[in-house]
């Protein structure tokens, strides 16, 4: 009767029925648990006024290309979805054959590898901002050097004499700006994909890092992420994605960039004749975020390595050549026994149109130079680039490769964790979860930003109904940002200024200050982006300097470190980041979201939110279980040694400690062994 009845009661009785819940039974829970989530939708996001929508991820269509608008490249997506999942976890994809997409995303989708984590703050590049701070920074105040053992004395990275002091003001007692990030490769220019062995590491030349801090005693360690890494898991429902939204809505075939990228970077065959073609596929983050790390001389690859020579290393090769698969894999396991070379496979997921002409093309360095890089800090790495003959599919692989890895992270969806199973009138929540759920949607504030099911307000769902939004900011000002995309006083907006910042065309990354900029540029925007909805701000009417991409919250339990920095080890450290109203709120006030403010949360009231984000948390992750099972993956975690001395492997390069950190291939039933928390504390409330 409840339910049936749900539309008959006033606004005012249903949270008192939230309110009151614990003391009704169990029962009555679970039939009022849909129409609890239901207002919580109704009452906060204007995306979502059906009142049938619940907080079940469950119910949020999956955001893609339409079938007809991905046909155009994709003829079979089963097997595009195969080739996506070998590309993701093969470590040959990686200049050193060791760094896959997954070595960054194999555990709950991030990393929880501890030792050689540092990045020093690379990305502090702004001297107006902070005249008396080194930029970029290349100094490590915490362990003194790269190659650190992080330790969980370490965290928060900020830290405070009284953790409820409002907006952390004069009470810090200690602040390191490094970042708790990813180890990828080691600091090199490409010079060609290997002539010496059939399967061997890309050839480059060592540059010794004396610029970002990456070196020992003229010894390179290898280089660390400039943000912390997020998860792939449930990526797909982010309308754009990296931190800064740099991976576009739009996907043009060869970069993250989309429409800002103007060239054409896509060989067809038309009438039997090849040219090349412009690619504009809407609501393909993912195909544009995985076009990004490959290239990157931080995270994958030699700095000034194309997408063609990738191919020319891998087509003929074996998918996952070094590496093991079950038998039970649940996209995989029909080539356990006999692994099929990535050219067949291309061959049998996209159309014959982008692979299948023989006439050769002379990919040349301005070719090469069209590409925009992921790392902003070397937007164009390939004028060293040495001009190729390429077959169709070789300079085009930039296409098949990203459309695959999007097609397979698009399947890994978490939806089924004991809050989805609550929300659906399936399933219980603990006493104390119930009144986190409560907390979090009103007094702690956190669905202002965290909404919808999805639990971001950067999700597609929301961002494409509102582009840009306004806020009434602390002075009483209102000015315009990206929706889902806040700066919210993690660090000195100085550190790093997120989405305030431009990408390789010199286009602002921010979709309100490139529309303030000139009207003209709302046609780089895509996704049918309507200029006459919005009224087009003043430059100075924008708030976007240090904002970042709202991250979605499940399985948050196993995703740490927190933030765009990693500066937090644990959900209570967060929460009580929160509590205080952030930790840099008076020296960012003038970009930070105005619901950055004390909350005054009791001991008790923070234990039970963070019970509810526990409830969050799918098993199916936690234990591996399709589709979140994977091929076997050996990853480097660190140097021999410290961050004084480590040992060099012979061209200028430390050496990895060996034995690597190996994952057994998991199948679909999943992996006895359970993921845990980044460095085993993300859930006792207690620890700090």
């Amino acid at each position: 009767m409840l339910v049936t009845n749900f539309h008959r009661l006033s606004r005012t009785a249903l949270p008192f029925l939230l309110l009151h819940a614990k003391n009704l039974n169990r029962k009555l829970q679970v039939c009022c648990a849909l129409s609890v989530s239901i207002l919580f939708l109704h009452d906060n996001f204007s995306y979502a006024q059906d009142s049938g929508v619940s907080m079940s991820l469950k119910t949020v269509p999956v955001p893609g290309p339409s079938p007809a608008m991905l046909s155009e490249f994709v003829k079979d997506k089963k097997a595009a979805i195969q080739l996506g999942k070998a590309l993701f976890w093969d470590t040959r994809v990686g200049s050193d054959n060791k760094t896959s997409c997954a070595t960054c995303h194999f555990s709950a989708g991030v990393d929880n590898r501890s030792k050689n984590q540092l990045d020093p703050g690379a990305l502090r590049r702004f001297p107006r901002l902070a005249p008396n701070s080194p930029y970029p920074d290349s100094g490590f105040q915490l362990g003194g050097g790269p190659n650190y053992q992080l330790r969980i004395e370490d965290f928060p990275f900020t830290r405070h004499i009284n953790e409820a002091d409002a907006n952390g003001a004069g009470s810090k007692i200690a602040d390191v700006n490094e970042v708790a990030s990813s180890q990828g490769v080691f600091t090199a220019n490409f010079r060609g994909i290997s002539g010496k062995t059939e399967n061997g590491p890309d050839e480059c030349d060592v540059i010794i890092d004396h610029h970002d801090g990456f070196s020992i005693n003229n010894i390179n360690t290898r280089r660390v992420e400039p943000r912390n890494t997020p998860s792939v898991i449930n990526a797909v429902f982010n309308f754009r994605n990296f931190w800064d939204g740099r991976a576009n809505n739009v996907f043009n075939g060869g970069d993250p960039f989309g429409l800002r990228n103007t060239a054409p970077l896509i060989w067809k065959r038309e009438a039997g004749l090849l040219r090349q073609v412009k690619v504009a596929l809407p609501s393909s983050s993912l195909a544009s975020q995985g076009s990004g790390p490959p290239l990157s001389g931080t995270e994958m690859s030699c700095t000034g390595r194309a997408f063609v020579k990738l191919g020319q290393k891998l087509l003929h090769q074996k998918i996952l050549t070094d590496q093991t698969i079950s038998a039970s894999d649940s996209v995989l396991g029909q080539y356990a026994a006999g692994k099929p070379i990535y050219r067949a496979m291309i061959a049998k997921a996209f159309h014959a149109d982008y692979w299948q002409s023989p006439s050769i093309i002379r990919f040349t360095r301005n070719n090469a130079k069209r590409i925009g890089s992921m790392d902003l800090d070397k937007p164009r790495p390939f004028d060293n680039f040495i001009d190729t003959n390429a077959s169709q599919m070789e300079a085009n692989f930039s296409l098949f490769f990203s459309l695959a890895v999007q097609l397979y992270q698009s399947t890994l969806i978490a939806d089924d964790s004991p809050f989805d199973r609550y929300a659906e009138g399936k399933g219980t929540l603990s006493d104390q979860a119930i009144d986190g759920l409560k907390i979090f949607r009103g007094k702690g504030q956190c669905i202002n930003c965290h909404g919808g099911a999805e639990m971001t307000n950067a999700s597609f769902r929301n961002v494409i109904s509102q582009r840009l939004e306004k806020m009434t900011m602390s002075d009483g000002s209102v000015k315009t940002y990206d929706n889902g995309f806040y700066n919210i006083g993690v660090r000195p907006t100085s550190d790093d200024i997120g989405i305030g910042g431009v990408d390789p065309f010199g286009n602002p990354l921010s979709e309100t200050l490139l529309f303030a900029i000139s009207a003209e540029n709302s046609s780089l925007l895509g996704n049918n982006f309507d200029p006459s909805k919005y009224e087009r701000p003043g430059v100075d009417k924008v708030s976007v300097n240090g904002a970042f991409k709202t991250p979605g919250l499940r399985n948050v339990e196993l995703t740490g470190p927190y933030f765009h920095n990693g500066g937090k080890a644990t959900l209570m450290q967060v929460v009580d980041f929160y509590n205080r109203g952030g930790d840099f709120a008076q020296e960012n006030r003038d970009n930070l979201a105005p619901d950055i403010r004390p909350l005054n949360l009791s001991e008790q009231e923070k234990e039970s939110l963070v019970a509810f984000l526990v409830s969050l948390t799918d098993e199916r992750v936690r234990y591996e279980r399709a589709p979140f099972d994977h091929p076997s993956l050996c990853l480097p975690h660190g140097h021999p040694g410290d961050t004084k001395v480590v040992t060099n492997s012979g061209n200028g390069n430390a050496t990895d400690i060996n034995p690597l950190k190996c994952l057994k291939a998991v199948g679909a039933s999943g992996s006895s062994r359970k993921i845990t928390p980044f460095l085993g504390y993300g859930v006792p409330p207690k620890q700090r």
